[in-house]
């Protein structure tokens, strides 16, 4: 689960991190009385959507102005004026894709004069299963991009779980990044507060950049990414509060209230399959005969025939979506649980393209014959291979 950067400084102020002060407007008219509530003199205004790359995005309005979705403002109008010219308007990122995100928030929070900008992100090494700290002299760049051309200029490192975290890892930080001074005892004790943040909260990765020194020679959090853990969220309700439901998909928000494993793609040929790994495998399969997966849909060992139903109208409901695999190897999962839903299911929402139903396992020969009996138009398969060409060539010949 991703929060906004309004949240995540706010989450950071909590722990004793150093960030400006800030006011989010959700209304136009709120612009001023908030950016009025700041000293000043330079008043920054930031588009809050989940997507990175906002300063150098563009919005597809003109009337937003050709600026991205960070400005400055030298003064309280200024600073009205472009929250106003942002809220409505839809944002596109490198992160977004070429659809955007429509921005209904916006965060004025007080300018930063910025002596030396540093990259930093804590996440869990996948290699390790330890959590790593990843700090970079190369702050405000993409650190894809400098671990491209400039692989030399990132120290990472892993936190040994029996230890946790230690002065001296925040030292080696502070002399990577050439801090010095009151700087070196800052940053031991951010890092702390940070590491002590990521653990209790259950965060996937926390991203700070850039991490900054400002004109008092004083560090300061100036941006900031957060994303937790979506299997332990039950334990934080005011993690959960935080969620922005507009942000996500519709389709993945409806599946994830049946607890189905979908994830939207941009092919033509939707799936539904029990288990991830056979996921993998009909989506590639499908690519391998010359289209592309709509989706990624698990819908699990134990699912009941109105998950199955859901699962189905939640695939029709794409427009993109020209043909339909359903990809069933029974074992927990029985293939006469499938058949009775995606029959309920068809009879629902009626069946405009093409479907092909390819079962195998437990019950197999009950669900196929509660296929049979229906008035449902199913393409049969007998194998992955076979289910996978008669959907391909279904979907070109229509």
């Amino acid at each position: 689960m991703n929060i906004h950067e309004y949240q995540a400084k706010a989450l950071l102020r909590s722990y004793g991190a150093p960030v400006s002060d800030g006011r989010v407007v959700l209304k136009a008219d709120e612009a001023k009385i908030a950016a009025s509530e700041m000293d000043g003199p330079l008043w920054v205004v930031k588009a809050q959507i989940h997507a990175g790359g906002r300063g150098k995005g563009r919005f597809k309005e003109a009337d937003a102005g050709s600026a991205g979705g960070v400005r400055m403002a030298k003064s309280v109008e200024e600073a009205e004026k472009e929250a106003k010219a942002m809220l409505g308007r839809t944002l596109v990122t490198k992160q977004t894709g070429p659809t955007g995100k429509q921005v209904n928030r916006v965060y004025i929070e007080d300018g930063s004069e910025i002596k030396k900008e540093f990259y930093l992100a804590i996440l869990v090494d996948r290699q390790t299963s330890q959590i790593s700290f990843v700090a970079s002299t190369e702050g405000g760049m993409d650190i894809e991009e400098v671990a491209a051309k400039s692989p030399e200029k990132i120290l990472s490192f892993s936190v040994d779980p029996a230890t946790g975290y230690q002065g001296f890892h925040g030292r080696r930080i502070a002399f990577n990044l050439g801090l010095s001074g009151k700087q070196i005892k800052q940053c031991v004790a951010l890092m702390g507060n940070l590491f002590r943040m990521f653990v209790e909260k259950d965060m996937e990765m926390l991203e700070i950049n850039p991490l900054i020194v400002s004109n008092s020679d004083d560090l300061k959090c100036l941006d900031a990414k957060m994303g937790f853990d979506g299997n332990a969220i039950y334990r934080h309700t005011d993690i959960s509060e935080l969620r922005d439901t507009t942000e996500e998909d519709p389709k993945e928000l409806e599946a994830s209230k049946y607890d189905l494993n979908y994830i939207a793609l941009e092919g033509e040929i939707g799936c539904m399959v029990n288990g991830a790994g056979l996921a993998m495998a009909t989506m590639d399969i499908i690519k391998l005969y010359g289209a592309e997966p709509a989706n990624f849909l698990d819908v699990g060992g134990g699912a009941t025939k109105e998950k199955v139903t859901e699962a189905f109208k939640i695939i029709t409901s794409d427009p993109q979506v020209k043909g339909i695999l359903v990809n069933i190897f029974g074992g927990i999962m029985r293939c006469d649980v499938i058949a009775e839903g995606v029959v309920a299911a068809v009879k629902e929402v009626g069946l405009q393209v093409p479907l092909v139903v390819r079962l195998e396992g437990t019950n197999v020969e009950k669900g196929k014959q509660i296929i049979n009996e229906s008035d449902v138009n199913v393409i049969a398969a007998d194998d992955l291979k076979d289910g996978a060409q008669k959907i391909v060539a279904a979907v070109k010949s229509n």
